[in-house]
């Protein structure tokens, strides 16, 4: 039975994730979770989940709360509540899927605590893969992506010789406009760009995937995963979501992994290890079914935002860090209507050109350099409303 830590129990993964432990209750038992703001799930989730131990709330005084309603219960808040519950809950395996820098230090802790990894959250790799990758080899933990293309590119390259392999191919919907040119997305909506064709995701995600830095993050987090240098990595559009990703190898061959958009069945893959499981509760593809299958080049100037996280991969240092921040902070921005989806990228590359450069941060140095970042996107911002 393995125990189960699950941060972002509340979101579109997590939620996934607590169908999968339903499902097989003889393979997992969920010990503690996260919900941050989203409080009302706490009791339905501690409900159909009677092995819990902990759970955190970002509210202390909604923490205090709770504690009354559950008093067998740990509860823990704050900033560093989700790392003192990570230290103190004895468990298998963490699946991470916390959105943004918030998910790095919990990564770092699990790592330290030589609990297993599944990790959604790919901001942790893009600011931290450096010392992620150093602090594995010291301890005990596995790492298990959860994105779909790279559990695809763990499938393809199974038993390969990485010698053998060619580069990788991670595929592309486009995103909400793909379908606009540049000059169409000045007056594009919150609700246009979080009508994703063919995903169902939360809205920072699906906003990245409009602008494509999911895809530029994705570049980042295969670099780290598989040992691959930028140039070996490409992406192309496959609008239909069905081809996840693509190894071309040195004699002229393929593998790819076929499968519907359905997050359920990467995230079953890492909670069970690298191991497929039947299932249930995710859909199954139908190959006659299937109309066409289309791919098309990507674009690096219809999507300048890959530019940059090729650009952040190359440098490393601080140029990631600051790369996240400023995405973060433009895409809350346009989301509460601050500004247009056309600024996200020109505050980005602003806030890139205006930092101050160093090749080398550790562990203490990422969030003051995060914090600064920030505070220069959020001047940008203000000054343009």
């Amino acid at each position: 039975m393995r125990r189960i830590i699950l941060l972002g129990a509340s979101g579109s993964i997590g939620t996934s994730t607590l169908e999968i432990i339903k499902e097989h209750d003889d393979e997992f038992k969920l010990v503690a979770f996260t919900v941050g703001k989203q409080v009302d799930k706490v009791a339905p989730i501690l409900s159909a989940n009677k092995d819990v131990k902990a759970v955190y709330v970002s509210d202390k005084n909604e923490a205090n709360k709770l504690k009354k309603q559950f008093p067998n219960i740990m509860f823990y808040s704050g900033e560093s509540g989700i790392v003192e519950l990570i230290f103190a809950i004895k468990a298998d395996m963490v699946v991470n899927a916390l959105v943004g820098f918030v998910g790095l230090y919990p990564s770092i802790a699990t790592i330290l605590s030589n609990m297993d990894l599944a990790l959604a959250n790919k901001e942790a790799l893009v600011v931290g893969g450096d010392i992620i990758n150093e602090l594995l080899k010291q301890s005990k933990s596995k790492l298990y992506p959860i994105d779909s293309e790279h559990v695809a590119l763990a499938k393809c390259l199974r038993g390969e010789d990485i010698a053998n392999v060619e580069r990788v191919i991670l595929t592309a919907s486009g995103g909400s406009f793909r379908h606009l040119s540049r000059e169409q997305l000045s007056d594009v909506t919150v609700e246009d760009a979080l009508n994703h064709p063919s995903w169902k995701m939360g809205e920072k995600i699906t906003i990245d995937s409009a602008t494509m830095m999911n895809k530029g993050f994705e570049i980042i987090e295969a670099h780290y995963l598989f040992g691959l240098p930028s140039e070996k990595i490409d992406i192309i559009i496959q609008e239909q979501s069905i081809i996840h990703a693509l190894v071309e190898f040195t004699d002229g061959s393929y593998l790819a992994d076929l499968g519907p958009a359905d997050m359920k069945i990467p995230i079953a893959y890492a909670l069970f290890e690298g191991k497929r499981v039947d299932s249930q509760v995710h859909k199954k593809l139908k190959l006659e079914e299937l109309n066409k299958l289309t791919f098309k080049p990507f674009d690096l100037e219809r999507y300048p935002a890959v530019k940059f996280a090729r650009e952040a991969l190359r440098l490393k240092g601080t140029y990631p860090v600051v790369l996240n921040a400023a995405n973060e902070e433009t895409v809350y921005a346009f989301l509460n209507g601050e500004i247009k989806f056309s600024a996200i990228e020109a505050i980005i590359e602003e806030v890139l050109d205006l930092h101050d450069y160093y090749p080398e941060v550790d562990i203490l140095t990422l969030r003051k350099i995060d914090l600064e970042a920030r505070k220069q996107t959020r001047a940008i911002i203000e000054s343009r409303t």
